[in-house]
């Protein structure tokens, strides 16, 4: 091993340390990671490793989605198929019935999923919608043991904690982006819009879980910039997006991720957030592709199933691929 290349290891070790003491990574150190060369990939990842170790084990939490609203969405998000700029050609349909919300419940516990996200299209919640997933998720942590998410774009201030009353155990909304990248992607409202959400939800006492899409046209700098305001966001829950970039949506020709580039972002993202669940989320399997397992060792989750409008790896996969790392899946401790 030539000198040069233990010098790089021991920086990447000399970034777990501080991960473990609680330090933020400077910017400058931010950037080594995602501008690395890719053959300190290894060496990184190990030492992301360490510090997902120390508060995970080799544990992996299960996740999964029911889109419970398709379409109809009056949001510009440039990346997203149900936005009312998409021209995709997806399914549409209004929010579903109680009964239908928790028959996905049942088929999220079969996926060994711990934890059950409803999530709609749509600004926020109309009292009618917010009225059915509030019936079903009662009924849900009822009759059955697992976390209940709730992703339904921006709440008003009863909203919030009507949810939390029903039993809604966390409370998604991402950030998507860095600040000074937003209206890049969206216009129709606004970061802080999505910071208020968060916050609503931090206050009545619902975990808060915000994530990232990377992809999106972005600077390494704002990279960095989405994962320190997300450690200031205190999110229990991270969500790492990366686009996939849908045809008939304003996204559709932008294409400039790599395996190798991904597993550095989410090395950041437990370097800067270290005692987080870091999720591996939407566009992992088209963007990760052969590299998907090595997404564990920084990460500790994944969604399993299909996502909102886009397939998803098959579950007994995913299952076998945990398996095969010598990792487990963690049960739902409620």
């Amino acid at each position: 091993m030539s000198e040069q290349t233990i010098e790089a290891t021991a920086l990447w070790e000399k970034y777990a340390d501080k991960a473990l003491a609680g330090e933020l990574l400077t910017m400058e150190e931010s950037l080594s990671v995602l501008y690395a060369k890719d053959d300190q990939l290894l060496p990184i990842l190990q030492a992301a490793f360490r510090v997902r170790q120390h508060y995970f084990g080799k544990k992996v939490k299960l996740n999964m989605i029911i889109n419970a609203k398709s379409g109809l969405c009056p949001e510009d998000c440039g990346y997203c198929s149900q936005s009312i700029v998409s021209n995709a050609p997806i399914e549409k349909y209004t929010m579903m019935k109680k009964e239908v919300l928790v028959a996905g419940a049942k088929e999220a516990l079969a996926r060994k999923a711990g934890t059950y996200c409803i999530v709609a299209s749509g600004r926020g919640p109309t009292e009618k919608e917010l009225e059915e997933v509030i019936e079903a998720v009662k009924e849900i942590k009822q009759d059955l043991k697992m976390k209940v998410c709730a992703c339904l774009g921006i709440l008003r201030d009863d909203q919030a904690e009507r949810l939390k009353e029903a039993g809604v155990d966390r409370y998604n909304h991402n950030l998507n982006t860095s600040k000074d990248h937003f209206s890049n992607i969206t216009t129709t409202h606004t970061y802080d819009h999505r910071i208020q959400t968060v916050e609503k939800a931090k206050e009545v006492g619902m975990s808060p879980c915000s994530g990232c899409i990377v992809g999106m046209g972005e600077t390494h700098e704002q990279v960095v910039q989405i994962a320190y305001a997300l450690r200031e966001l205190d999110a229990d829950s991270i969500p790492v997006n990366f686009l996939n970039s849908i045809k008939g949506t304003p996204l559709e020709n932008l294409q400039e991720l790599n395996p190798r580039y991904c597993l550095k972002v989410l090395a950041l993202m437990r370097f800067i957030n270290p005692s987080k669940e870091i999720r591996v989320s939407g566009g992992r399997e088209i963007n990760l592709r052969y590299l998907q397992p090595l997404s564990l060792y920084p990460a500790n989750a994944i969604f399993v199933g299909d996502y909102l409008t886009t397939e998803g790896q098959a579950a007994n996969v995913d299952h076998q691929m945990i398996e095969d790392l010598g990792f487990e899946i963690e049960e739902c401790a409620l």
